[in-house]
């Protein structure tokens, strides 16, 4: 789904960013997507989905320590 039209970014790119690049913050997703930066009609979506990936990041990093090292 689309999170941001403005800079064309979705809840998968976010997901992604968080899982991959270890971003937690909304200042961490603006810097590197844009996203909240232009209009703002997407910030609290993208917020919400952020927080939902970093949520699932933590759970994924506590079911399987060994993840984080690879």
């Amino acid at each position: 789904m689309y999170v941001c039209l403005c800079h064309g970014v979705t809840d998968t790119d976010i997901r992604r960013l968080v899982r991959i690049e270890g971003v937690s913050t909304m200042r961490e997703l603006r810097q590197e997507l844009g996203v909240a930066s232009q209009c703002g009609k997407c910030g609290r979506c993208a917020k919400e989905v952020l927080r939902e990936a970093v949520n699932e990041a933590r759970d994924e990093q506590a079911l399987c320590p060994g993840l984080a090292a690879a």
